[in-house]
């Protein structure tokens, strides 16, 4: 029987006597969720409360609490591996990049608190990586607010085998081109690791308390916020090798860029302070996931910034997300090409790591 394995193009394929295998359909989700099972009760062990914590108040469901509030229902697929796993064969995904809910980053806490919830969010994340390696991929998170601490934890991070960080479109009151943040972000891109931004702490919550807009409208402007402040603050001109990725295909970015650059053309004076670069210059340089909803949405993004800067992301498992992952992407009428770099391309460009691994 004849055994092969070659490289062609973006796709991986195995060849096994008459039976052929490809890759290009390879679904890496680089926007995936989790939580422990059991979350210490950290309100207790730090002697002030804002934290998170679960109460399972029924087999395979529980209930997320901030101190006394309710905040969200979870089921099993939040915390368990073997039911993401399940799930993941349902839906034809691979290969799931797992974080921690934003709402985890605990950015606002003492920074000796907030590293010590951020050691036992990562050890678990890289726990599961570790026990299932070709199923899972890590992204650890940081205490941003103290960024010598974010970059020891950071450092963990590479040594427990994660691949990334996620972060919050803000830190605070820093946006993300505080020069306070910058060391944080040149120590990534030092030790390879890739960037994961997403929206948290919405702006203009408290003018948004009906019809659920802090998420309808405040996370696309979070995502936009982000972006505009690395160009504006010249971190993407100053790290060009450090490996942004944004969720929810960047939020409102793309759809505004042409009033950003014309705001950056006519008034300088007011944008172009930090970097003289134009921002369209930077599209192509950092990723977008593919969560956008619309057929529409997908084709301009992918035209804005390329088929290899969008990668495939789902809010797994919560229902803001894309219900049917990859669902979007194969409607597609593109090329089944073009269609890898999204399903898993992309991804594995942004983590760099080589589709073999996951074979």
């Amino acid at each position: 029987m004849q055994s092969m394995r070659d490289y062609h193009g973006n796709g991986f394929k195995i060849c096994l006597g008459m039976c052929e295998v490809t890759s290009r359909n390879f679904s890496v989700d680089i926007h995936t969720h989790i939580l422990p099972k059991d979350i210490p009760n950290f309100r207790e062990r730090f002697g002030y409360g804002g934290f998170i914590r679960l109460e399972h108040h029924m087999p395979s469901c529980a209930r997320m609490f901030k101190d006394d509030h309710f905040f969200r229902e979870v089921e099993s697929n939040c915390w368990d591996p073997a039911t993401r796993i399940s799930e993941c064969a349902t839906q034809h995904i691979d290969v799931q990049v797992l974080s921690t809910v934003p709402v985890m980053f605990s950015y606002w806490a003492k920074p000796k608190d907030t590293l010590e919830v951020a050691i036992f969010l990562n050890d678990h994340i890289a726990e599961i990586c570790a026990k299932h390696p070709k199923r899972f991929v890590g992204l650890g998170t940081l205490p941003m607010q103290s960024p010598d601490l974010a970059i020891q934890e950071l450092r963990r991070c590479k040594e427990i085998g994660l691949k990334g960080i996620q972060i919050g479109t803000h830190i605070n009151d820093w946006n993300l081109d505080a020069p306070e943040l910058f060391p944080v972000f040149e120590a990534c891109q030092d030790l390879d690791m890739a960037v994961f931004v997403h929206p948290w702490d919405m702006m203009g919550k408290e003018k948004m308390e009906k019809y659920w807009l802090p998420w309808l409208v405040g996370m696309p402007a979070e995502s936009s916020l982000a972006i505009c402040s690395l160009i504006f603050g010249g971190v993407f001109e100053r790290l060009p090798n450090l490996r942004f990725a944004f969720a929810h295909g960047g939020g409102s970015f793309p759809a505004t860029l042409a009033r950003i650059k014309h705001g950056f053309d006519v008034r300088p004076d007011l944008c172009a302070i930090d970097n003289k670069v134009s921002p369209e210059k930077y599209m192509g340089k950092f990723w977008l996931d593919s969560l956008v909803h619309d057929p529409k949405m997908l084709d301009y993004i992918v035209s804005l910034v390329g088929e290899n800067r969008v990668a495939l992301g789902t809010d797994y498992p919560f229902p803001l997300g894309e219900l049917e992952p990859g669902k979007l992407i194969n409607s597609m009428p593109w090329s089944q090409e073009r269609k890898g770099n999204l399903l898993h391309g992309a991804a594995l460009e942004w983590l760099n790591l080589d589709l073999a691994k996951f074979i």
